[in-house]
C-alpha cells in the first residue's frame, strides 16, 4: 500500500522538475502548452454539451431531488475517507479527525452516508486530495494541463490523481462486474455534473474568455487550498483575483 502511496508522488516529483507554484497574476507563465490545453477546452466543451449536460439534465428530470441527495450524500460520505487521509498525510489531525468523525457519524445515524447529518451537526465537510497532498510535501504544480473530459489540472494535480483512483471506493472495492463498476462511476459522475448544471452560463456571462477565466480561477483555488487547506469564501471565489500594475508601489530610487 505504501508503494501505491509514493509511487504518484515521485512520478510527479520527476515530471514537475523545477517548476514553481503558480501564484496569483503569473497563471500565463504557467501555461505553456496553452495551445493544445485551448483546443481540449474546447473538446471537453463540445463533449460536455453533446452529452454530459443532456445526461445530466436527464438525471435531474428523472431522478427525485430527495433521491439524488442521497446518492451525492453516499458518494461523498466514501470520499470523506480519503480526504481524511490526506489531512493526516498533510499534518492537519484536527481537520482528518473531524473527518473521521464525519464519516462514523453519517455511516450509522446517516444511514450508509444517505444523510448529511454531521454537516447538520457542525462538523462541514472539507475535502483534500493527493495532489494537495503533494503540494504541501513540496512538489512544484508543474505547467497548467487540460485532461480530456477532466478538465483543468497541472502535472503535479495530474499525478496526484493516480492516487485519488487507486483509493478510489469503487476502485477499493474490488468489483470484479464490469457492468456494475462502470455503472457506479457513470452515477458517480452523473450526479457530479448535475450538481453544476447552470455553471457553464455563469461562465460565460463573467468572463470574456472562458479558457483564461477557468485557468485562474483553477490555478488560484489550488494555491488556496495547499496554504490553508481549505476552500476560499464565496466571494474569493467567486473570480479570479489579478493584480492591477497601477496599483503597485512605486519603486524605491536607490540611494547615491
Amino acid at each position: 500500500m505504501i508503494k501505491k502511496l509514493l509511487a504518484p508522488a515521485v512520478l510527479a516529483a520527476v515530471l514537475s522538475g523545477c517548476a514553481s507554484t503558480s501564484t496569483t497574476g503569473q497563471a500565463n507563465n504557467n501555461d505553456p502548452f496553452e495551445g493544445f490545453n485551448r483546443s481540449m477546452f474546447r473538446f471537453n466543451e463540445s463533449v460536455d454539451r453533446a452529452v454530459l449536460k443532456p445526461v445530466a439534465q436527464g438525471y435531474v428530470d428523472v431522478v427525485p431531488e430527495g433521491a439524488r441527495s442521497c446518492i451525492g450524500n453516499m458518494f461523498g460520505n466514501l470520499g470523506d475517507v480519503w480526504s481524511m487521509m490526506n489531512m493526516f498525510l498533510q499534518n492537519r489531525a484536527p481537520d482528518g479527525i473531524n473527518s473521521m468523525f464525519r464519516v462514523l457519524f453519517n455511516s450509522t445515524l446517516g444511514v450508509f452516508g444517505c444523510f448529511d447529518l454531521a454537516a447538520q451537526n457542525g462538523l462541514p465537510r472539507n475535502k483534500a486530495d493527493f495532489g494537495q497532498t503533494l503540494g504541501v510535501w513540496g512538489v512544484g504544480s508543474g505547467p497548467y494541463l487540460v485532461l480530456p473530459l477532466l478538465g483543468p489540472s497541472t502535472i503535479r494535480d495530474t499525478a496526484g490523481l493516480a492516487g485519488d483512483f487507486v483509493f478510489d471506493p469503487v476502485s477499493i472495492g474490488q468489483i470484479n462486474d464490469h457492468a456494475t463498476r462502470y455503472g457506479l462511476y457513470g452515477l458517480k459522475f452523473t450526479d457530479k455534473r448535475a450538481q453544476y448544471l447552470g455553471a457553464e452560463t455563469f461562465l460565460y456571462d463573467v468572463s470574456l474568455d472562458p479558457y483564461a477565466f477557468t485557468r485562474d480561477a483553477y490555478l488560484q483555488r489550488r494555491a488556496s487550498l495547499i496554504r490553508t487547506g481549505r476552500e476560499m469564501d464565496d466571494d474569493e471565489a467567486s473570480l479570479p483575483v489579478y493584480e492591477d500594475p497601477d496599483d503597485e508601489p512605486a519603486p524605491v530610487p536607490a540611494a547615491q
